[in-house]
This record gives C-alpha cells, sequence and structure tokens, in this order.
C-alpha cells in the first residue's frame, strides 16, 4: 500500500535535510556575512540589526551575494533528535536507524556546549543582534537549550538511553546558576532569556520552568519542583482575561502570535503532568481555548497573529501541529498538515519561509522551516499511529 501524503512529505523532507547534512540559511544569519567584520559594521547595532531584519523579510535570498556560509544550528540537531524520536513510535521497524541518526546527533550536540557555564547549554551558530542584548555566537539562551533538553528528554523516554537524561539534569544548573531572574512582590520570578539580559519573555522562562518539571519527575529533587510552579506562577499572573498572553513586558513585545503561545501552553502542559501540581489547570484551559480559537481559518490554515492571517509561518504552522496534538485535536492538525504540504513544501521536498497574499518568500531556513516542520509532521503520524493502535487494540 501507497504511504499517505503526511509520510510521504516526512520521508522527502527527511532526505532533503540529511542531503543538507542539517547544515543551511536561518532567518537571523545576516551576521555571518564578512562585511561585518569591517570596523564600524562590527559594532553598529543599529545597522546590524536592521540588516537582521531587512534579510529575513526580503523575498529575494541575498545570503550567497552576502556570502553568507551555511550554519550548523544547534536547535536544528535538537529538533532532528525530536523527530527521530517521533519516527521511532511511528515506525518501530526502523528503530535502530533512528536511534543511530540520534545518537550521531547527540555527538554532535556536546561538541557545541559552551565552555564557562554551569552545565549543558546551548545557542544558535551565529552573532545575533536582538533588540535587548547581542549575543554572540553559540553562546546560550533559555530557548535554545529549552529546544534541546526538551528533545532529549522524549528521546531518553523512548530509547531509555541516560546520556540524553544526564544532559537535562546538567541543563537545570546552567537554568538555575547562570540564567538571570526577574522577581515579582509574591517572590515569583522569570527566568532571563540568556545571561547576558534581564528581560521577561514569557515564553523563554517557561521553556526554564518546563525542563525543571521534567527533571524533577526522575529525580524528585523538590526545589526544581518549587521553582518550575514559582516560574509558572508569575507568567500566569500576566494572562490576558480573553487566555492570551502577549510575548513580552518589554515595549515593543506586546504582540501576541501562534507559536510563542503554543510554546507557553505545551510547557505549561509538561509542568502540570510532571509535577502533578493542579493550581494551573483553569489557566491551561483558558489558554488553549484562546489558541484553538483564534489562530486557525477555515479549519486548515495556520494564522502567525491573532489579529491578522498572514504570514503563514513555518515555525508557526510546526508549532500548531504540537500544541494541537498534544491537546487532542488531531483533526484540526490533519488539517494544517495537509494544508502545509500542499501549499508551502517545495519542489526540492523542503519547506518556503513564509507565504503573503500577494507572495512567497521561498528561502529554505534549515532550523526555522525544514527541522520544525519534521517535529511536526512527524509528532502528527506518531499520534495518528497511537490512535489506530487504540482503536485497534
Amino acid at each position: 500500500m501507497d504511504a499517505n501524503p503526511t509520510e510521504q512529505a516526512i520521508t522527502r523532507l527527511q532526505q532533503y535535510i540529511e542531503s543538507e547534512k542539517y547544515r543551511g540559511a536561518d532567518p537571523y544569519d545576516a551576521l555571518k556575512s564578512p562585511v561585518f567584520k569591517w570596523p564600524v559594521l562590527r559594532t553598529n547595532k543599529m545597522i546590524r540589526f536592521g540588516m537582521q531584519q531587512l534579510l529575513k523579510r526580503i523575498p529575494i535570498n541575498l545570503r550567497p551575494i552576502l556570502r553568507v556560509p551555511k550554519g550548523y544550528n544547534p536547535v536544528t540537531l535538537g529538533l532532528c533528535i525530536q523527530a527521530y524520536t517521533n519516527q521511532i513510535i511511528a515506525h518501530p521497524e526502523q528503530k535502530q536507524k533512528s536511534i543511530e541518526k540520534i545518537s550521531f546527533l547527540m555527538d554532535e550536540l556536546e561538541k557545541l556546549i559552551p565552555k564557562g557555564f554551569s552545565g549543558s547549554c546551548w545557542g544558535y551558530d551565529f552573532d545575533w543582534e536582538a533588540r535587548y542584548a547581542r549575543i554572540p555566537a553559540y553562546q546560550p539562551t533559555i530557548v535554545a537549550t529549552g529546544f534541546i533538553t526538551n528533545a532529549l528528554f522524549q528521546a531518553w523516554k523512548v530509547t531509555g538511553n541516560e546520556r540524553y537524561l544526564k544532559h537535562c539534569i546538567s541543563s537545570t544548573t546552567f537554568i538555575l546558576d547562570d540564567i538571570n531572574r526577574t522577581y515579582d512582590r509574591d517572590r515569583n520570578f522569570c527566568f532571563s532569556y540568556s545571561p547576558f539580559d534581564k528581560e521577561i519573555v514569557f515564553n523563554a522562562s517557561m521553556k526554564g520552568a518546563r525542563t525543571l518539571a521534567q527533571v524533577y519527575s526522575v529525580t524528585h529533587n523538590d526545589t526544581l519542583k518549587e521553582l518550575a510552579l514559582k516560574a509558572v506562577a508569575f507568567v500566569m499572573r500576566y494572562q490576558q482575561e480573553n487566555g492570551a498572553w502577549i510575548y513580552s513586558m518589554s515595549k515593543a513585545g506586546t504582540w501576541v502570535d501562534n507559536y510563542h503561545t503554543g510554546y507557553i501552553l505545551d510547557c505549561l502542559d509538561e509542568v502540570i503532568n510532571h509535577t502533578h501540581d493542579q493550581t494551573y489547570v483553569t489557566h491551561r484551559k483558558k489558554g488553549y481555548s484562546f489558541y484553538r480559537d483564534n489562530f486557525f481559518e477555515q479549519e486548515s490554515i495556520p494564522k502567525f497573529y491573532n489579529s491578522k492571517t498572514y504570514p503563514i509561518d513555518c515555525t508557526a504552522a510546526a508549532q500548531s501541529l504540537l500544541t494541537l496534538t498534544r491537546f487532542g485535536d488531531l483533526k484540526l492538525a490533519q488539517n494544517v498538515g495537509a494544508w502545509m504540504i500542499a501549499n508551502m513544501q517545495a519542489e526540492n521536498s523542503s519547506f518556503y519561509f513564509r507565504k503573503f497574499p500577494a507572495y512567497t518568500i521561498r528561502t529554505s531556513y534549515m532550523r526555522w522551516s525544514n527541522a520544525w516542520m519534521f517535529v511536526g509532521l512527524t509528532e502528527l503520524e506518531a499520534a495518528q499511529k497511537k490512535m489506530k493502535e487504540v482503536h485497534h487494540g
């Protein structure tokens, strides 16, 4: 029997990613261009930030002209570990191959752990000129680390390989010792985005809380549970009446979007499940209702913002697949997956970056588009497999 469209799309995408050896462009990699080694461009924040935004937003890929090399992003490797873990569930007959690929990527990730920090941690492979900080290449963030440890935790649960769990345990030391905190009047707190800033970014802090809760579920270290719940309490206090969360507390961070909302919901669900603390169940329900009601059009198109459809974005779509699947909305997840395959997968099997009403940015981004869609589609496929087993069981 022929493979279903989702399985075919995954196979094609996987072949593309592996043929590129997990390397490729990134929306934020402009500063890898040699021109930014020139004296003025090396230090001017406005120009550096502006060029990142320009290269991300224009439909023409200028990276070959600017000689931006293909990147080897630790988050890409982590997301692919998560996707291969999903494939063990969906295709147990290929388990050994998937295990070998996970092991190879773990070897690579170990080489990319930066020195000078308290535990396992990761960053992006490019200098990043953020609004609030300058983060050098490979220097760690709680976001990059949280994506990777979540993948490793899933890999440990499925394979039983203690190597992956050890890195998750180690990363809690990085989170607790190297990441800054902002406290509220109740001594609840928000983890900073990185060791280099003190910004209040809700989804970033929740990724730290998720890692602490996951490790607590294994080690039963009560301190991890207590601190995870304090971090969650801080973010839940800022949930809006309609169930939404804005991106951050900065003046420029007041928007509400698909994937950052999805990150918060997934992390909140993990914390509840791993700590067995029921305090924020109502927040989870209210948040998911807002997510389900505001980020999908025609029961198939994943919106970027709650207030408007475009751009159609691969990370937003992939996170939609993860969050919808997690919360049991499998039919809508299937519709989103089918729409993305039909409208956003290129002839070479990669995924386009973003679609607008009048044009599509067809640049293939290894982390943002391909690795994320690899995770999202394999999560959907694994959920479909589990559902079939339940129905036939």
